[in-house]
């Protein structure tokens, strides 16, 4: 693990994934300084030795390097240009990072707002969920100038087990639209599969396991399968998240005016989970569309 001693950092969203990030740098030696919505989870950190801060401006101000891992789009736009955003305690010389999955073309004119002011600004979303935030084993897709991610660079080796400079800023994020289609379309694989099988009159833990090893297998097979298999959706990745970046990635696709059916059915059955009353729950609750008697 990286050193991160004498490093100031500031850390804003501490949701499912954000806090675990932020004990992570803490513990790699970091001083932290935090912000969040709602205070609880201030609290509990603030107990752990972190430092409050009272607005993103703040948080800014008392920093060298700024990461945001927020909800949505909109959230990080308020977080960076509304009232007290980070733009207004921003010297020249700092490193704003977004970990958040943010449209691309927002991203692109936040790095324009956050360079005039004479900072560096990189797109690095990740993948792994809350297994990978705790573990410090998130994959990173990064978007910026070079010397920007050499900067990082520390921070994402305490972060990741796997970061990859994809291009400049905005090509982090469309390789994390790449990601999330790919998984929502394979949990959605993986729900009508093992549905099929139970309406077969086939165990479908036992499908599940004959399938791994094999070309059916995947990391959505192994995790997700088991938790539709077990009927535990404890989200590690909430469903209204996974329907956030399908139509994130639909949106993407028609600025291109390219075509992507199989995301839009996908999309579609989320949006039908959500409507039922399950957006709470793990996006592999996506067998609750699906298989109708779950």
């Amino acid at each position: 693990m990286a050193d991160l001693k004498d490093w100031k950092i500031g850390f804003i969203g501490l949701g499912l994934m954000g806090k675990p990030m932020a004990r992570n740098l803490q513990k790699a030696g970091a001083t932290l300084v935090i912000n969040n919505r709602s205070q609880g989870v201030i609290n509990e950190l603030e107990r752990e030795g972190m430092t409050a801060a009272a607005n993103p401006a703040e948080v800014a101000r008392n920093s060298e390097v700024v990461i945001l891992m927020l909800s949505d789009t909109a959230a990080v736009e308020t977080v960076i240009q509304g009232e007290n955003g980070v733009l207004g305690g921003l010297d020249e010389g700092k490193v704003v990072i977004d970990m958040s999955t943010t449209k691309v073309p927002v991203t692109r004119a936040l790095a324009k707002a956050i360079r005039d002011q004479g900072s560096e600004y990189i797109d690095a979303p990740v993948s792994g969920g809350t297994v990978g935030a705790e573990g410090g084993t998130l994959t990173i897709m990064a978007g910026g100038s070079v010397t920007a991610i050499e900067c990082a660079m520390p921070i994402f080796e305490v972060l990741g087990a796997k970061t990859t400079h994809i291009g400049d800023v905005g090509a982090g994020q469309v390789a994390k639209t790449a990601n999330q289609m790919i998984v929502g379309l394979n949990i959605g694989a993986v729900a009508e599969a093992l549905t099929l099988a139970r309406k077969a009159g086939v165990d479908p833990a036992l499908v599940r396991q004959a399938l791994g090893g094999g070309f059916a297998d995947s990391r959505v097979l192994e995790l997700h399968g088991l938790r539709m298999v077990e009927e535990t959706f404890q989200p590690g990745a909430r469903a209204t998240v996974q329907l956030k970046d399908m139509n994130q990635a639909l949106e993407l696709a028609d600025m291109l005016k390219t075509d992507l059916p199989a995301t839009r059915l996908n999309r579609d059955l989320y949006d039908k989970l959500i409507e039922d009353g399950h957006g709470d729950l793990d996006h592999s609750a996506l067998i609750k569309a699906i298989n109708t008697d779950s």
